[in-house]
Formats: C-alpha cells, sequence, structure tokens
C-alpha cells in the first residue's frame, strides 16, 4: 500500500514511519526536513510547508491512504495553531481528495469536541479541522490520544531536577498516556478501519500526583509536591497574550490538560508507562 506520511519526522511521525515500512508499505515521508533514522525500505522524502498549497501539489498521486501528524507543538510568534493544525491540515485533506486518496486518517487530541475548548487554540484548531474532514465525503477515520509518555516525562523532569513538583488545583486529575512506538503500531495495524473516531491512551492510568511521586522516586528524591491555583496560568496567559510571542496557546493548553481527566476509552500497547519512568531517571539516580 501507498501511505503519504505528513510530519513524518516528528516524534510521533518518526514511529509511525517506522511501524509503516515494517508492515511493508510503501512510504512518501513529507516533511519540512528529513533526519536520518537509520530505515531501509520504500520510502521516498518529501519537502513540504503546508501552509503552502503550492508545496503539496502532486503529493498524493497514486496515494492509497494520507497519514498526517502535522500540528504546531511549540510557541511560535510567526504562524498559529489554525495556520497548522486546521489550515495545514485543511491544504492537505484538499490534496488528498484531488488525488482519489481512499483514505484520510487525522491525529486530533483526546476531547477535541469538549465545550469550553473554544478558548484553547491547540485544542480548538484540531477540531476543526475534525469538522471539515467528516463533512468532506472523504473516508476518514480520527485518532484522539490522551497524551504521550515522552511529552508527560518532558514536563515533570525539569521540576524533579530542581526538587520539586508543582501540580495544579487539588482535584485529582488522572490519564492514561500512551507510548508513541505502541500508538504508531495500532494506527498502521488499523488502516482498513473507516468512519471513526478513536480515542485512545495506554493500559495504565495514574493521577498526576501518582506520576510525580514515580519520578520522585526513580530519580532517588524525596517527594516535595506542591498545588498552585488554577488562575495563575490565567495571569500567565494574559501576559503572554500581550507580549505576542506565541507562548499563550502553550499556556492555555498545559493548564487544560493539567485540570482535565485524559483518559482514553480504547487501551492500545504493550508498553508500561511506570518503567518507561524509571527508564528515563535511570541514569539520573546513579
Amino acid at each position: 500500500m501507498k501511505v503519504v506520511l505528513a510530519g513524518a519526522y516528528g516524534h510521533l511521525g518518526s514511529d509511525i514511519l517506522r511501524s509503516l515500512v515494517k508492515a511493508g508499505h510503501s512510504v512518501i515521508a513529507a516533511d519540512a526536513m528529513e533526519r536520518d533514522l537509520g530505515l531501509e525500505g520504500d520510502i521516498t522524502f518529501r519537502s513540504i510547508d503546508v501552509t503552502n498549497p503550492s508545496t503539496l501539489e502532486g503529493l498524493c498521486d497514486g496515494a492509497d491512504i494520507v497519514i498526517t501528524t502535522v500540528g504546531l507543538t511549540k510557541a511560535s510568534s510567526k504562524v498559529t495553531n489554525y495556520d497548522i493544525d486546521y489550515h495545514g491540515n485543511l491544504n492537505l485533506l484538499k490534496e488528498a481528495q484531488k488525488a482519489g486518496v481512499q483514505r484520510f486518517i487525522y491525529i486530533s487530541v483526546v476531547k477535541a469536541d469538549q465545550k469550553g475548548t473554544e478558548k484553547i487554540p491547540m485544542v480548538h484548531a484540531k477540531y476543526l479541522m475534525e469538522q471539515d474532514l467528516i463533512h468532506s465525503g472523504m473516508p476518514y477515520m480520527i485518532y484522539r490520544p490522551t497524551g504521550y509518555f515522552y511529552d508527560i516525562v518532558h514536563v515533570f523532569k525539569p521540576m524533579i531536577e530542581k526538587g520539586e513538583v508543582s501540580l495544579l488545583g487539588k482535584k485529582p486529575v488522572s490519564a492514561n498516556v500512551i507510548d508513541t512506538p505502541d500508538f504508531a503500531d495500532y494506527i498502521v495495524s488499523h488502516l482498513a478501519d473507516g468512519g471513526k473516531i478513536v480515542s485512545i491512551g495506554g493500559q495504565e492510568t495514574y493521577t498526576y500526583e501518582e506520576i510525580a511521586r514515580m519520578c520522585f522516586k526513580a530519580a532517588g528524591k524525596e517527594p516535595v509536591i506542591k498545588y498552585a491555583p488554577e488562575f495563575l496560568f490565567d495571569v500567565l496567559a494574559f501576559v503572554n497574550h500581550c507580549k505576542k510571542n506565541g507562548k499563550e496557546a502553550i499556556i492555555r493548553f498545559s493548564q487544560w490538560t493539567l485540570t482535565e481527566p485524559m483518559i482514553g476509552d480504547t487501551k492500545a500497547g504493550t508498553h508500561s508507562f511506570a518503567k518507561y519512568i524509571e527508564d528515563s531517571f535511570q541514569g539520573d539516580a546513579e
């Protein structure tokens, strides 16, 4: 099967690329830049800028499926989530339609349709893309992951190194995040599925306090956990909105994920988050 993979060299994208190659698919690996992943297989790199439709011309010709992981995950003063997550992916969808692609697979985020997320650009932009895809007439699959192992550890590790973790509010909030290789394998093993929205996470569910304690234990440190009021993030968001540095969207998203349960109905994968945490801090505890 010929698959166009947009965002092929991002963190999730590279794991999907590995899984596609392992399954024997022919892949057009589309991204702004190529990375050497040491893979051997039928891979063709295509440099794209999703905000520029001319760079997408002919990208999907002869393809059976398009998978897109494209999304803005860093602060930017030049582009927004609406430019990338929504309009950029919409440009991909239009190119896929033009080429007669059989299925379009979109990676969104859990609870993208939840009321109130209109104020969270990193979520709302994905919801708008979901809606356009659903009403496009193109056969689709939409995945709403709860979050990824590496993202959680990336957030907690600097706090653990400083010896203190700050959580938002005192209400216990749980998540069953998934390892990207597990998620990638699930996507590739379900390429024939269509017309579904799948909220997906890993096999283990923990509160953020439990995660913090596991991180402290793995680092060989006594846990120090404090709780900050949620309104502090509103203040930070307002300050960065005034600065127009692009950080407001990240702050809004962080506030949301730390105060909303992130539980996927579909539990997939074999990798343990508890073991991942242990491995991530192994060198630090020695």
